[in-house]
């Protein structure tokens, strides 16, 4: 491959920040990484609401915000149904395929959301809510790059390692490397997209663990170190999605504080949304069969326990007393749990969360959901009550529960405005966080101890780039049109960022409306899971 073949390579570290940067590099473990904030430009880059992985990556490679490209969370909803969001839930375009239109070839390595994939010029393989082998692009390139390779998986747990462990993390890391400059010095692209997702694993697997944290940024160091060598890329933009950091504040039930203000009604037995987390422990440990057992004796007390009151919240305070939660709660079947959980009765509800990573509340309303029961000359006098119910939650500390609980549009446009949550919770400095799952008490201390913070990180160096910038105010909207400016490419008039100051914009076009690919189901058990073991589930 011919030096300066990549004029523009960007490499995703998923929720890096100057915090867990700066610790690394004190102890000298990412000397690739320091190299790059110090040669050119770099600040913090404030991603969106809300932070998470499905919904901002897709901010990022289409440079407009979930109003417009449709994702805002791991979930999509049809009615009281779900499943997890893929590349045909995206309806713009990624920056790949507008470069595509100017004759420019990419290549593309596990971008989130990006399967099922369409044409690339160039190749791609996707990311996270893929399934594991997946399509990718072009046809049969997976099959060449594991020859090559040596192998090649999406997800660290995918391989002999045991899950979890610092080998299967970084085994992960060195695959996706290699992976990366063979298909480099295949198809010698003008753009070239990496994206490392184990930088934000690992909080939510081993959070704290900083033996394992540096494990996983040197294995990143190496690679990327490597890849700067194969490409000889001309400018380089290092960025990450949001930011992580630890989480000291409480807890928030919101569908606890639902039920006392008789907005939400619970039900038992078996329907309803259960706390898959739980569900999933179950699965793993007892295989494919699970569920396929006869009622017995434990169950039909358990249901019986669950009409009057009696929920395995309660009986796993109960079980733990005694030291006996572990072993009996593994291996309950998961109709079983589900028969005595308390669960949201959503087509009786008047209003609930649904899924705690999209940070809002979601009204039953009547003509849009399938049993809506808030009329429409109603909604909006009931969301303006939700949000100054919800405004003046206070935790057990007296201190403010969230920064701000807002309409919808205060922070979504575009024609999927529809789809977005109706009513925005932004916890406080994301100190708080938010569940939809019913527990009995409003607070308690938060199960992740670290998790997602709006700022992440945002580097850039390179032949064509200025140098002494300030970078304050970037957003993960200002990405795209970045890269199309370095590239020469017109800028999308839709995009709702702005090139950083460190490159001469290009001109803005209106270009013709996305043709998306039909809405596909989803429906992997294998990527729920491993959602569900990340916490985002």
């Amino acid at each position: 491959m011919d030096q300066d073949d990549v004029d523009v390579l960007v490499v995703g570290l998923d929720s890096a920040c100057r915090r867990v940067l700066e610790t690394l590099f004190e102890a000298g473990e990412t000397p690739t990484i320091e190299r790059l904030l110090e040669a050119g430009t770099s600040g913090p880059l404030e991603s969106q609401i809300p932070p998470w992985t499905a919904s901002a990556w897709p901010s990022l490679y289409t440079g407009k915000n979930p109003g417009k490209h449709g994702v805002y969370d791991f979930l999509t909803f049809d009615g009281y149904d779900w499943d997890v969001v893929n590349a045909t839930h995206v309806r713009e375009r990624p920056v790949w395929e507008l470069l595509a239109e100017h004759g420019l070839s990419s290549v593309v390595v596990n971008v989130p959301v990006t399967h099922p994939t369409r044409e690339v010029e160039g190749a791609l393989i996707p990311g996270m809510t893929a399934p594991e082998d997946p399509d990718c692009q072009p046809a049969g390139i997976l099959e060449d790059v594991k020859a090559d390779c040596g192998g090649y998986r999406i997800y660290p747990q995918s391989g002999p390692e045991p899950t979890g462990s610092i080998e299967s993390y970084e085994r992960t890391i060195e695959l996706r490397g290699r992976a990366f400059r063979y298909l480099l010095e295949r198809f010698s692209p003008d753009f070239g997209f990496l994206q490392f997702q184990v930088t934000d694993s690992v909080f939510h697997e081993r959070p704290g663990d900083w033996e394992a944290i540096e494990a996983v940024y040197r294995a990143v160091d190496r690679e990327l170190e490597a890849v700067l060598e194969r490409a000889d890329p001309r400018n380089v933009l290092l960025v990450s999605d949001h930011g992580m950091g630890e989480v000291t504040g409480q807890e928030f039930r919101v569908n606890e504080f639902f039920r006392d203000r008789g907005y939400v009604t619970v039900k038992s037995g078996g329907e309803g949304m259960p706390t898959w987390s739980r569900a999933w422990e179950n699965d793993l440990l007892a295989g494919e069969d699970a569920n396929g057992h006869e009622a017995g004796t434990l169950e039909r007390a358990m249901a019986v326990a669950a009409r009057v009151g009696i929920t395995t919240q309660r009986v796993a305070g109960a079980l733990e007393y005694v030291g006996l939660k572990e072993p009996i709660g593994r291996r309950m079947p998961n109709d079983l749990i589900r028969a005595a959980s308390e669960q949201v009765d959503f087509p009786n509800s008047l209003a609930y969360v649904r899924s705690k990573s999209e940070l809002g509340v979601r009204i039953n309303l009547e003509g849009r959901e399938p049993a809506g029961t808030v009329p429409r000359e109603e909604y909006d006098e009931f969301r303006a009550r939700l949000i100054e119910d919800l405004s003046a939650v206070e935790t057990p500390a007296g201190e403010p529960m969230f920064d701000d609980v807002a309409p919808r549009e205060r922070y979504f446009e575009g024609p999927h405005l529809e789809d977005a949550p109706d009513v925005v919770t932004v916890p406080a400095e994301f100190d708080n966080a938010i569940v939809a799952s019913l527990d009995g008490e409003r607070f308690a201390d938060p199960v992740e101890p670290w998790n997602h913070k709006r700022t992440g990180i945002v580097a850039a160096t390179g032949a064509d780039l200025e140098e002494n910038v300030t970078l304050a105010g970037a957003t993960i909207f200002d990405i795209a049109p970045t890269i199309c400016s370095l590239l020469s490419v017109p800028i999308d008039a839709g995009m709702d960022g702005s090139p950083l100051p460190v490159v001469d914009p290009s001109e803005t076009r209106a270009y013709p409306a996305y043709d998306p690919d039909p809405i596909e189901a989803t429906g992997d058990a294998v990527v729920e899971k491993r959602l569900s073991d990340l916490g985002y589930l």
